[in-house]
């Protein structure tokens, strides 16, 4: 459903997309992880046609783009990073002057509205105007309009930002019951258990390149060891260096916790026990310990 081959952009001579390259099948979610300022949200404008590459080839649904981007985007949804819902409009309004877009008419739009606020969960706010909805709220009614000319293909760009763990769930749920319904989706988030639910396979990118792809559980596997023990407490630092460092694989140390990385927990616990300040957390390596390892814990801006 989409090919992108030795993908470049360039902006003000500092190249943020690098000889880009990857696949999505139909049927599957596909996730671009990486750290703010990594080029997925550029990859996705080059990939709508929205912005225009500075090298490469990419096919849409078996269209070249941006030569053939507009028609493309007839089986394309979108959900942006920011709800740009118009608030002078009702929520039903909302999905029916936005099939215009596509030369929907009116009468059918009108009669997806029902079968889409209901997968919203919005089946009780059809008249509802935008300032009376949640945060949540808007961010399922913008799922849903990306929905109403029934896409082949949905591109959805940190779709749960900012929302509450209910929420979250709710659109999890709805973009799982798409996915098992044949609906291809890509996807761009920095919540890694979203990641690892959600999507079939994803690649990270930094600095503007891919720099692993495989399904979730593959990077895991792969790329770190099995076994997280997270120690905490004062004074972390200097005795995870004397003691943690010898019988473990891996260590990081960020404030005031000691990220210990490795096979065999038991000797480290043991020493742990041994310091009563000290906590422990031990738990099964996950998607972002292999993201942390991949692209650092400096924060991006």
């Amino acid at each position: 459903m989409l090919a992108v081959e030795s993908l470049r952009k360039v902006y003000g001579g500092r190249e943020v997309v690098r000889e880009l390259s990857f696949s999505v099948r139909r049927g599957e979610c596909f996730g671009i992880l990486g750290p703010n300022g990594a080029g997925k949200t550029t990859t996705l404008r080059c990939c709508l046609g929205l912005t225009h590459a500075d090298g490469g080839r990419i096919e849409l649904g078996g269209l070249p783009v941006p030569e053939a981007a507009r028609i493309a985007r007839y089986r394309v949804g979108v959900v942006p990073q920011f709800d740009n819902l118009d608030p002078d409009f009702t929520v039903t309004e909302n999905l029916v002057m936005f099939a215009r877009y596509f030369d929907i008419p009116g009468r059918v739009a009108r009669q997806r509205v029902p079968r889409l606020l209901e997968f919203a969960g919005l089946a009780d706010r059809a008249g509802a105007r935008i300032d009376q909805l949640s945060g949540g709220m808007k961010r399922r009614l913008t799922l849903a309009r990306a929905l109403v000319n029934d896409p082949d293909v949905l591109f959805l760009d940190e779709p749960t930002t900012g929302l509450d763990p209910q929420a979250r769930h709710l659109i999890w749920d709805g973009l799982k019951r798409l996915v098992a319904g044949g609906k291809t989706l890509i996807l761009t988030t920095h919540f890694m258990d979203e990641a690892e639910r959600l999507c079939n396979r994803l690649c990270v990118m930094d600095e503007g390149s891919i720099i692993a792809l495989d399904t979730p559980r593959g990077l895991i596997e792969k790329l770190i060891e099995p076994v997280v023990v997270e120690v905490y407490g004062e004074g972390v630092g200097p005795w995870a260096a004397t003691h943690a460092r010898p019988v473990v694989e891996r260590l990081e140390v960020s404030g005031e916790t000691a990220f210990c990385y490795m096979h065999d927990p038991e000797p480290l616990l043991a020493l742990a026990r041994q310091q009563p300040e000290l906590r422990t957390l031990r738990r099964a390596a996950n998607l972002e310990d292999v993201f942390i390892k991949l692209t650092g814990r400096d924060i991006r801006d």
